[in-house]
């Protein structure tokens, strides 16, 4: 007798995905695409282990775990949960109501997902007989489907991208906080499938960026006090960068970890830049002297660097003037921090051979969208300074 999955994801494509994915493995598979029917699915489909996403309409995943667990008769039911690995808060969530497994929809291969399955299938049945067994999927079959999905996920990236353009000219262009607001959630849903058919398909830098630029629009979706000037250009900077990503995917190749250097004389925003660079899994070395820096930079290369600008015995201008005298560092990219953002902080950062700025206090999750920009940028070996008419509109927001 077959194992029965439950999928509960409100991504068509990803769910469809799955769901073929998993029945050329052995399984039975049903899908469901909110939080609710899922929970209906439960007495009708009776499944042996649920997968579902935790960000879903009608019932959130981490309320729906909890409605589960509520029932006696589901309390052991196997739940194996998809996550954004920026959001920390909700996966500690979904743990405490009885997640079994938690997964990063960003970085979990199908081989991957279907592994954990049978690992929480196989200790819920410490006896299970040959027949409930999955069928393992010959190499020319798995092959194929690959090819197929990558296929699709190609062909339809293109209208994804346009409409994520689309939708950030009118959020730069619209002013009632609600209408605002709508358009931030419209560009979640569509990055948040991006994330999860980006990794199926192999595109392990796509999903990398997008798992944090997910992160970040569900932030000001949130919190829409938080949408500015310097997030606006973040985002427009992201969704610019996965049209180039898109466009050399045939050239992308695995990343060697990345070197980022912090020059930064305050300990609390030092200690932030450092922990937003870890959630986007980025090494950073740190230092508040920018005399010592300096001296870091003539014997180092780095990937990307981040400059305060108001530092004892070196300002973060002077400090960007001289390294790009270094051969090592003349195309560095070079990120200010700030906390003025007026018209002069930012002509003394392009004067000076800056690249960008963001400003204080910023969002966590801002900062590793943006470094992850610059760092892949960097690894495909592009101008730092390309930018295109949306991120020019976003600058001048």
């Amino acid at each position: 007798m077959k194992k029965k999955i439950l999928i509960i994801e409100d991504d068509e494509i990803f769910g469809n995905i799955y769901r073929n994915r998993l029945i050329l493995d052995g399984f039975e598979v049903d899908v469901a695409s909110d939080g609710e029917s899922g929970y209906e699915k439960l007495n009708t489909f009776r499944p042996d282990v649920i997968l579902l996403d935790l960000i879903l309409p009608k019932l959130q995943g981490v309320d729906l775990i909890k409605k589960i667990r509520s029932e006696s008769q589901f309390k052991q039911l196997p739940l194996v949960v998809f996550t954004n690995t920026y959001l920390t808060s909700i996966v500690q969530e979904a743990w405490k109501a009885g997640a079994t497994k938690c997964l990063a929809k960003a970085s979990s291969t199908p081989n991957e997902v279907i592994g954990t399955l049978r690992s929480v299938l196989a200790d819920g049945h410490k006896k299970p007989s040959v027949t409930s067994a999955p069928v393992e999927s010959g190499p020319s079959e798995d092959q194929e489907f690959q090819i197929e999905l990558r296929k699709s996920f190609i062909e339809g990236l293109p209208a994804s991208l346009a409409a994520l353009r689309s939708q950030l000219q009118s959020l730069i262009k619209t002013t009632g906080e609600s209408a605002r607001v709508q358009l931030v959630h419209e560009m979640y849903r569509k990055v948040h499938a991006i994330t999860g058919s980006a990794s199926i398909v192999g595109m392990s830098e796509m999903a990398r960026l997008t798992d944090a630029l997910e992160a970040l629009l569900k932030e000001l979706h949130g919190k829409p006090n938080n949408i500015s000037t310097s997030t606006l250009r973040t985002v427009a900077a992201a969704i610019d960068f996965l049209g180039i990503l898109f466009e050399q995917r045939s050239t992308q190749k695995a990343l060697a970890p990345a070197r980022v250097l912090v020059v930064e004389d305050e300990v609390i925003s030092r200690r932030a830049i450092n922990y937003a660079l870890e959630k986007a899994k980025l090494r950073a070395i740190d230092v508040e002297d920018p005399l010592h820096a300096f001296d870091l930079l003539e014997q180092n290369k780095f990937d990307l660097i981040f400059l305060d600008v108001d530092m004892p015995n070196m300002s973060g201008y002077e400090l960007c003037s001289k390294l790009r005298n270094l051969h090592a560092h003349k195309n560095t990219p070079v990120v200010f921090i700030t906390s003025l953002n007026d018209f002069e902080s930012r002509a003394n950062s392009t004067m000076s051979g800056g690249n960008d700025f963001i400003v204080k206090p910023f969002l966590f999750v801002e900062l590793a969208v943006k470094a992850l920009v610059y760092v892949l940028r960097g690894r495909l070996q592009m101008p730092q300074g390309r930018t295109t008419n949306l991120t020019r509109t976003a600058k001048a927001a």
